[in-house]
């Protein structure tokens, strides 16, 4: 599974709580890839958010930090978005995990 949360305080929030039950081994049959952080506004993340999900990601087996995209906001679909690298590299990681199965 891949936990995805917004980059503001609630979504850093509710990814901690789930992070914490699977810890916790609150949901024994999920394998947690990681979690993608998708930023919730252009810029720089402010340092009490960074510092947030910082001590949030602590225990999770990786992290992806995906920039914001204004073509996402405004509906546009993937394909005609010019993605950041970061957007690449959770594709090719996931494509990657699906192919090696679950016990990889």
């Amino acid at each position: 599974m891949l936990l995805v949360a917004r980059g503001h305080a609630s979504g850093l929030l509710a990814a901690q709580a789930a992070m914490r039950q699977w810890a916790a081994r609150g949901l024994p049959s999920v394998q947690l890839l990681g979690l993608a952080v998708v930023a919730d506004a252009p810029g720089k993340r402010p340092k009490p958010l960074a510092d947030l999900l910082q001590l949030i990601t602590g225990g999770v087996p990786r992290v992806w930090d995906l920039p914001w995209v204004e073509g996402f906001r405004l509906g546009e679909p993937p394909n005609a978005v010019k993605l950041p690298a970061a957007y690449s590299r959770l594709i090719r990681d996931m494509a990657g995990a699906i192919s090696a199965g679950p016990d990889n």
